[in-house]
């Protein structure tokens, strides 16, 4: 008997995307109301289920069938040590985001760390036998193993930055290159023109990003770029202290600094202190992220905010949706989703 519901703007069977959008919620809030979730108010049911009603939307039934296998449990995993898990505001805030998010479900999140091989083998073990129901990832390089094992094993994961342009997996991200060229472009209004980048760990894609938002923000002011005054980092406070090291003695005439984080700022501001350059006098300095560490810094620091919590609910929204649909991510083609969300320069004494 043929289906006398409305199709969806592809021509086919309407899609939960296309109820969000009707609805104007996300679609995590969509995947809530369709699975009879209490933790959402009594306006936006009505609206969804309007929005149901006038596509003719119909429930995956394949996922329906797998609810009953459900462990109603998310996995955070963080190929780090949990040293610097614990040492740097970026993971305390995303996991704050991501905690918040998920309250409002009757989801249990597990804390996994990863960041040995020992941890990695027993990490592909439980995944291998479906103990959660989805992945979220963080602070992922481009030759992490995990995200290609999650989409073998058909696990709904959602990955907080993609590992290069053509991410399969869905992700969550900031504007890393609008945020270095804001940083850049910042300085440069300041008559700054010999300004050093100390860079992230450059095989985590949004650090490249930085790196090519420094360039372009350099060139577009008319600027060549000095290769010399960019120096790998690795988002560490350490790592922003050898860096800075090295920019002072290959580059002494330095004038400005935008490091990749805020931790690695620091570090360098240490190193700038310890040979006597006064910042901002003698040499500014910008960090990325915006974290407390930005303000409490003397002279508090420049930093571009990027909303970390943020994109720790939009990561759980993507998540619960990937959860309600179960279709592996390779059959999706197109549909997956990769959200970008803006940062913000904040200007203080550093700069």
């Amino acid at each position: 008997m043929a289906s006398h519901g409305v199709r969806g703007r592809s021509g086919g069977r309407p899609t939960l995307e296309e109820v969000a959008a009707r609805a104007g919620v996300g679609r995590g809030t969509v995947s809530r109301v369709i699975n009879g979730s209490p933790r959402v108010s009594d306006a936006t049911r009505a609206a969804v289920e309007a929005a149901v009603a006038e596509l003719g939307y119909v429930p995956n039934t394949a996922a329906r069938a797998l609810a009953a296998n459900r462990t109603d449990a998310i996995a955070l995993v963080v190929p780090e040590p949990e040293t610097r898990f614990f040492a740097e505001p970026y993971f305390s805030d995303m996991l704050k985001g991501v905690g918040s998010e998920l309250s409002e479900t009757e989801m249990q999140l597990l804390l996994i760390f990863a960041g040995s091989d020992r941890e990695r083998e027993r990490l592909a073990q439980y995944l291998a036998a479906h103990r959660v129901d989805g992945v979220l990832l963080v602070s992922v390089h481009a030759d992490d193993p995990l995200p290609d094992l999650l989409t073998q094993l058909e696990i709904p994961a959602v990955i907080s930055g993609p590992r290069s342009a053509a991410e399969p997996l869905a992700s969550v991200d900031s504007d890393n290159y609008g945020g270095a060229r804001s940083a850049v472009e910042h300085l440069l209004s300041r008559g700054r023109g010999r300004i050093a980048h100390i860079t992230g760990h450059l095989a985590v894609y949004g650090a490249q990003r930085r790196v090519d938002g420094y360039r372009d923000a350099l060139r577009d002011a008319g600027h060549e770029v000095d290769e010399g005054l960019i120096e790998p980092g690795d988002f560490t406070e350490e790592g922003g202290r050898r860096a800075m090291a090295e920019l002072l003695r290959r580059r002494p005439d330095v004038d400005a600094v935008f490091a990749a984080s805020d931790v690695t700022a620091a570090g360098a501001g240490q190193v700038l202190r310890e040979a006597g350059r006064r910042i901002p006098d003698d040499v500014a300095l910008v960090g990325y992220d915006d974290s407390a560490i930005a303000r409490h810094m003397e002279p508090p620091l420049t930093s571009v905010r990027q909303p970390i919590e943020e994109m720790g609910r939009a990561m759980i929204d993507l998540l619960l949706a990937e959860i309600a649909d179960r279709r592996p991510a390779a059959s999706r083609g197109l549909e997956r989703h990769q959200v970008v969300l803006a940062t913000e320069l904040v200007e203080r004494r550093s700069s």
